[in-house]
């Protein structure tokens, strides 16, 4: 291990994902500062460029960090993927690209949970900061951020029909849900422009690769923050199986992620005391949140016929149709290549007198089977599940190697309200997929099937299929309670010079998608680092 030439930045960030690269690009922005950027996986892959991609890069290892969660009940012993981005970008770099805020409640129950600065209201100028939207009205969208927003240009019958079929049971057509209510069927907002995915590569790193106070180092596994007493002082970290150091003069900042920070801080001696003895590791700092409060979107499928020839991809996009997709989009753009996972959604209420949606409908305008492998049969996919679960798991490591894989454990459906709010979505699919707008499709059930009428069917068959929908959040929990590990000023509870700052400190998960408010929570971050607010 180097001695006294051991490098020394201002701030050093580890993960250059969808948080990690915010906080790297504001921090970086004024020339004072030397920022050091820790990114374990590649610069690049071909396919984050292309938004099908996501298809190829859904089990890629050369992209993808490719977890598995422990079997559990929930899950009938499955052991249910969780992909995770491991390249500059993250998971922005390997998701669906679909672009969701949340509800405004999401963030003023944040605040209501004792963390002071977190409402809607005082993370609306964030989610501004970081888009460049040309829809909407301009009090809640921006227009020069760096992340590009859009709308997909993706007209025809099927789209059509949902959104009608959806009004005829009492669902509004929406045509901006990230704007002054999220409840409504709407054509999904996407990181994509002029065809190309918005990655946090992309839009945040790219432009400023040049500056000289920035280092971006890749294939750099971070294996350990060091620690003076309470203080953390620098971090310990490998490129290609060689041993590094660097100081940090001024904080260090995770945002690895909610699988890899809570692994990062029992790496490094942060955790419940039993746990990292057992291991052999020594305790540095006890803080018996970390790694806790685990939540996801646990949904499932449910797939669905449709009789109509050249309606879905399942018919445009097979043989001559995919060389005409492919053409599509070399010379507009457009097409199969250029869509978001879910082209079009809903946000519903499961039941009358909710002040606002509870569950969510993703429509996929194909079937088809593990890797995102087209079916031959034509028809479209739908999942849906509770947007805020009350089930809560966990993430530990189990083991002092960093390159082991942490256990993953969700917990899945151990709220009963997640089980009935799974059951009455799963529902709510169905009426409007047999509503009178989705009969000239010829529309019919594949599964989980009429025969499955019951709640307790419909429960059993989710056990048997349900996935996550790739939202994990929790792990190192924003709050001033005991299982709490960052404060509301993202610091380390305990600790100086230590911050984390992504996803896995969602206090609860919000209503959609976690990208988006993934890179507000870095905005955030790097503001409040910026602000002076350092321990």
């Amino acid at each position: 291990m180097p001695g006294a030439d051991i490098p020394t930045f201002d701030y050093i960030v580890v993960g250059a994902g969808s948080a990690g690269a915010a906080v790297a690009n504001r921090l970086s922005a004024d020339p004072k500062h030397r920022v050091l950027l820790l990114e374990a996986g590649a610069a690049s892959h071909p396919w984050t460029r292309i938004p099908i991609g996501f298809a190829k890069l859904i089990e890629n290892p050369a992209a993808n960090w490719c977890y598995s969660a422990e079997p559990e009940a929930s899950t009938n012993g499955r052991r249910i993927a969780v992909p995770r981005g491991r390249l500059l970008g993250g998971s922005s770099s390997i998701n669906g690209l679909v672009f969701v805020r949340g509800q405004a409640q999401d963030y003023d129950t944040w605040a209501q949970l004792g963390n002071k600065g977190w409402s809607y209201a005082d993370v609306l100028p964030f989610f501004k900061r970081l888009e460049s939207y040309d829809g909407g009205e301009d009090a809640y969208r921006g227009r020069e951020g760096p992340l590009r927003v859009t709308d997909p240009d993706e007209p025809g019958p099927l789209y059509d029909a949902l959104i009608e079929a959806a009004g005829q049971i009492g669902i509004p057509h929406n045509p901006d849900y990230n704007g002054a209510t999220q409840e409504g069927i709407a054509m999904s907002q996407a990181t994509i422009a002029n065809g190309r995915r918005m990655s946090t590569a992309h839009c945040y790193l790219d432009p400023i690769r040049h500056r000289p106070n920035l280092k971006i180092e890749t294939d750099a596994l971070t294996e350990a923050v060091v620690l003076d007493g309470k203080r953390c002082t620098g971090v310990r970290y490998s490129v290609r199986g060689e041993a590094r150091e660097a100081r940090a003069a001024r904080e260090v900042v995770v945002s690895a992620g909610t699988i890899n920070s809570p692994q990062l801080l029992e790496l490094s001696g942060i955790g419940q005391p039993e746990r990292l003895r057992n291991l052999g590791i020594e305790v540095r700092h006890a803080l018996n949140g970390v790694g806790e409060n685990l939540r996801d979107h646990y949904a499932p499928r449910t797939r669905w016929a449709i009789g109509a020839p050249g309606v879905t991809y399942n018919d445009k996009g097979r043989g001559l149709g995919l060389v005409k997709q492919a053409m599509r989009y070399l010379f507009l753009r457009k097409g199969m290549l250029g869509i978001p996972a879910a082209p079009i959604r809903a946000f519903v209420r499961t039941w009358e007198g909710l002040e606002a949606p509870d569950a969510l409908l993703g429509f996929v305008p194909m079937l088809y089977e593990p890797g995102y492998k087209l079916s031959e049969q034509s028809g479209i996919t739908c999942y849906a599940h509770p947007m805020r679960p009350d089930s809560t798991g966990h993430i530990h490591i189990t083991s002092a190697n960093p390159r082991t894989q942490p256990a993953i454990n969700f917990n899945f459906l151990s709220s009963p309200l997640d089980a009935e709010i799974t059951v009455r979505a799963v529902r709510i699919v169905r009426a409007l997929m047999t509503a009178p707008a989705m009969a000239a499709l010829q529309t019919s059930e594949l599964a989980p099937g009429p025969a499955r009428a019951s709640d307790d069917d419909i429960l059993a068959w989710v056990r048997e299929v349900a996935e996550t929908t790739y939202h994990p959040v929790g792990t190192c929990k924003m709050g001033a309670d005991p299982m709490a590990v960052v404060d509301d000023q993202l610091r380390v509870r305990g600790l100086e010079g230590l911050r984390v700052a992504d996803a896995s400190i969602m206090p609860t998960l919000i209503s959609g998608n976690t990208n988006a408010p993934a890179i507000m929570i870095g905005e955030k971050g790097a503001d409040l680092v910026l602000n002076g607010s350092s321990g």
